[in-house]
């Protein structure tokens, strides 16, 4: 397995890491169980959730399933989704984040966060106030790192222009959604990351499943897919024009002896500012195919290939 700095830290992350939205939802406690210790199996060491996913029960699935392996895994969760109902249930104010980062702790049965992101950006609360709090964090021994998701990258550069103004901890990390299919982020979060040294981790690195090959031309999506529950973006995303393209992608791995997983993953990581992959896993042989993804180095010739393939996207 190989690992990579997150950003510019000294923290060092596989180069593929494990998403779990999943866990408490679509799987329960044995299926996750058997997830997280293939995940050690295998060598990678990033585990991301969040307070909120499977509500609030990943947390607690994963700090169960990691109990004796804790210095294994580096567990990175997240907070400002809504917590319940009422006041002060979400955001980063100082009051909701020291609640939610003890009740994480508790969860994930550990007496530290290797990463704590910020979900959202909270337009509600000063950013200053933000990252204070998550400065207390680091100096108290709660938390290793802290990083964002989901920001614009006006965004980031006022929380690293804040930090650095007030001598505070900065982030070190991004988590926004990044695939062949999905750059946006190129536009400004890739480039504002890359100039003050936060490593992104892309999350729906395969496109909500369409970069699995999954789905197929002219059929519906099937039960039990994302897109299947969701008929206008399946309708946006399952054209003639973009299967044309996934299929020349096919074709691209398939002479090279790899898997659409492996192309989808190399590409991201050909990115220097990508620090590591988020992927999820419902079984322990996506956990094997995913590690696996990540050893595949595409060269400035396969690059420039689907540079090509990849301006066809509609």
């Amino acid at each position: 397995m190989e690992y990579r700095r997150l950003g510019n830290s000294g923290l060092e992350v596989s180069v593929v890491g494990l998403g779990t939205n999943n866990f408490g939802g679509r799987m329960d406690y044995a299926q996750t169980e058997r997830v997280v210790k293939q995940v050690v199996e295998v060598g990678l060491n990033m585990i991301d959730t969040s307070n909120s996913y499977g509500s609030t029960k990943s947390e607690e699935y994963i700090g169960k399933a990691v109990k004796g392996m804790r210095d294994k895994v580096l567990l990175a969760t997240k907070v400002a989704s809504p917590m319940g109902q009422g006041p002060n249930q979400r955001g980063t104010s100082r009051k909701h984040i020291l609640e939610e980062v003890d009740k994480s702790l508790k969860r994930l049965d550990t007496d530290y966060l290797d990463l704590y992101q910020v979900h959202f950006p909270d337009q509600c609360t000063p950013i200053e106030e933000t990252l204070r709090t998550l400065d207390d964090l680091v100096r108290q021994g709660k938390v290793r790192y802290i990083g964002c998701s989901n920001f614009a990258g006006w965004q980031i550069a006022q929380a690293m222009e804040t930090a650095k103004a007030l001598h505070l901890e900065p982030f070190v990390s991004d988590q926004p959604e990044y695939s062949m299919l999905r750059r946006e982020v190129e536009k400004e979060v890739a480039p504002c990351c890359g100039a003050y040294g936060l490593g992104i981790l892309p999350f729906f690195p395969l496109a909500s499943g369409f970069l699995t090959g999954k789905y197929k031309r002219g059929q519906a999506a099937p039960e039990g897919t994302r897109l299947a529950g969701n008929s206008r973006q399946a309708s946006s995303l399952l054209t003639n024009a973009n299967f044309d393209v996934l299929e020349g992608l096919e074709n691209f791995a398939a002479e090279r002896g790899h898997s659409m997983v492996d192309l989808a993953f190399a590409w991201l990581l050909a990115n220097p500012v990508v620090s590591s992959v988020i992927a999820g896993a419902t079984k322990p042989e996506q956990v094997t195919e995913n590690a696996k993804a990540g050893d595949w180095h595409l060269t400035s010739a396969d690059m420039k290939a689907l540079d090509g393939l990849l301006a066809k996207w509609k």
